[in-house]
């Protein structure tokens, strides 16, 4: 499969560029995906450079096959055991790490996945096979109160009660298994001529406490610093408001509360420092081309 089909990479030089690649240095890409920003990466690096590549989803990893390049690791993890797996293969700290958070264009358009609004599958939504629970188990056993949590946390969603109150009432009549039985809910819910928008967000909820996507980017910016080198380049693009807040924070303090360590003198200690004024966002030109684009934001920042 040709990797425009499988997803667009958004951004794709500005990520590349961003990096500052070094031919003999060593890079991580931890979101391999459809191996767009690999290859990139990888027709950047002279023989002596490596790339080692995380992803969790089988289906990246039959991408990951088709390149045949001895510079090329797959690490068939998840990115939150970024340390722990490059350890094993005896790395201490590289020249660069990039991350791209965003869903693939495959992911949301398979409706075996169960991330699609616009097809009918299994309510699923796990990004690999070591998520513990599907969007139907959850559906299907949350509380209320955890319902409206997340739906009002992850998809700020505004009648997130209503909404969770609802999902219980139509789980006792019968067990949400697909997503067009979830969307039949959301239809008597969503605000006139905003459906579209409602589904997203609710769907975005379930999705990140599925695959606890937030607590893995802060396990994986906790690590990044220590296994950057000197004036290492961290490479992060989001999309959307959460993610990005947990980068922002995390370049501009060193944590993801963004809670400033300042010692007597006033001076703030921190592991990373930005090298943009603010973040990159996609081209005119690749918004027509790739609609998807609208909502990413690329932080770049340098190991002090």
């Amino acid at each position: 499969m040709p990797e425009n089909t499988y997803h667009t990479s958004v951004m794709l030089h500005e990520c590349i560029d961003g990096l500052h690649i070094d031919p003999a240095g060593t890079y991580v890409d931890v979101t391999f995906g459809g191996g767009g920003h690999s290859k990139a990466i990888l027709d950047k690096l002279g023989p002596e450079g490596r790339l080692f590549s995380f992803d969790q989803d089988p289906d990246a990893w039959e991408q990951a096959e088709k390149i045949d390049d001895e510079r090329l690791t797959l690490i068939t993890a998840n990115f939150r055991y970024l340390e722990k797996y490059l350890r094993l293969h005896r790395v201490k700290q590289v020249d660069g790490i990039l991350a791209d958070f965003g869903v693939s264009s495959f992911q949301l358009d398979a409706p075996e996945r169960g991330f699609s609004i616009r097809f009918d599958g299994p309510l699923d939504m796990r990004m690999g096979p070591s998520a513990s629970m599907t969007a139907a188990e959850l559906l299907n056993s949350y509380s209320a109160d955890e319902l409206q949590r997340i739906l009002g946390m992850y998809g700020e969603v505004k009648n997130a009660r209503t909404l969770a109150q609802a999902i219980i009432q139509a789980r006792t009549r019968k067990a949400l298994e697909t997503t067009q039985e979830f969307k039949e809910i959301l239809n008597k819910l969503a605000p006139k001529h905003r459906e579209f928008k409602y589904f997203a967000q609710v769907f975005q909820a379930i999705r990140i406490e599925v695959n606890q996507e937030l607590a893995v980017i802060e396990e994986f910016l906790a690590q990044a610093p220590a296994i950057l080198k000197p004036e290492g380049r961290l490479v992060i693009m989001s999309f959307h408001s959460l993610e990005d807040r947990l980068v922002k924070n995390f370049i501009k303090a060193g944590n993801v509360q963004g809670k400033e360590d300042k010692d007597l003198f006033g001076v703030v200690h921190r592991p990373l420092e930005s090298v943009i004024r603010k973040p990159i966002t996609a081209s005119e030109e690749e918004l027509k081309l790739n609609p998807r684009s609208r909502s990413a934001k690329l932080r770049i920042a340098s190991k002090l």
